[in-house]
């Protein structure tokens, strides 16, 4: 084989090699990447997450989130949400490193871009939640907001109905 055609090779497996890795977080550009849920800019260092997946016979795919609240409730109802290739990130509150979401633990008290209050970090301390714990504790706030949204919405319809009478 000539030197032109090595060359060819060379150039086609640089390019297959720096494409994005098939595991863990990938970077995020700050207050440029929208959230996946709820389509807010990712600004927050310290409270994002990341969703990866691997569709069957594809390649993995990632999502981004502004806060672990908008991960958890956008990956409720998909099938995969289990799968032992889907992955799951956080960023550490305190440092803006990246951590395996369910091997994390979290605490209440922090201001977080959608107002779920978790803070992710990766060594255990005595008031801190696991993964399921916080699971249920978005799951909580997500109602008690639903139910503030439908009440307000009721208030409106009948106010409505009252002025149009």
């Amino acid at each position: 084989m000539n030197t032109a055609g090595l060359m060819a090779i060379l150039v086609l497996l640089l390019a297959a090699c720096t494409g994005e890795p098939e595991t863990g977080p990938i970077p995020v550009k700050w207050d440029r990447d929208a959230c996946e849920r709820c389509r807010m800019v990712l600004s927050d260092r310290y409270h994002s997450a990341q969703v990866r997946w691997t569709p069957e016979g594809k390649r993995s795919q990632v999502m981004k989130f502004d806060d672990i609240g908008c991960a958890a409730l956008w990956l409720q109802d998909k099938p995969w949400k289990n799968a032992a290739t889907t992955e799951i990130w956080v960023t550490d509150h305190r440092s803006g490193d990246w951590i395996d979401a369910r091997l994390a633990t979290y605490v209440m008290g922090h201001l977080t871009p959608m107002e779920y209050g978790l803070g992710a970090q990766s060594d255990p301390v005595p008031d801190g939640m696991d993964f399921t714990q916080a699971l249920q504790h978005i799951q909580e706030i997500e109602k008690r907001f639903n139910a503030h949204g439908v009440q307000l919405q009721e208030q409106l319809r009948m106010r409505e109905m009252e002025h149009n009478h």
